[in-house]
């Protein structure tokens, strides 16, 4: 399961990233923090997206809970890392990351 949640962080933190260079290029708001109201803006701008947003902040905290506690149990260290690393580049690449850390401790344990 490594492998898999390694390529999934991968894949998690190139994909969305590519969507972020182009909008960053076309709007001049670069990675998204050079103009955060407008990030804002665009992020509520309707009830539909206002929906996704509220549940993507949600899972958010969830992980960040959930990852502390887990990190604190098995003695995983820099979880910081992985929470910066979530709050800016998004949760697709930062759960798969956890993931494989987790993954990675758990078999250090065994062996």
């Amino acid at each position: 399961m490594k492998k898999i949640y390694l390529i999934l962080t991968v894949i998690g933190f190139i994909a969305p990233t590519i969507l972020v260079l182009m909008e960053s290029i076309e709007t001049g708001n670069i990675l998204l923090y050079l103009n955060p109201l407008a990030t804002i803006e665009g992020m509520f701008s309707n009830r539909i997206s206002t929906i996704f947003m509220i549940d993507l902040l949600f899972a958010v905290l969830v992980f960040f809970i959930w990852s502390y506690s887990e990190a604190k149990r098995l003695q995983i260290t820099r979880i910081w890392v992985v929470w910066i690393l979530t709050m800016l580049f998004g949760i697709a690449g930062g759960f798969p990351l956890f993931l494989y850390l987790r993954e990675d401790k758990l078999s250090f344990n065994k062996d």
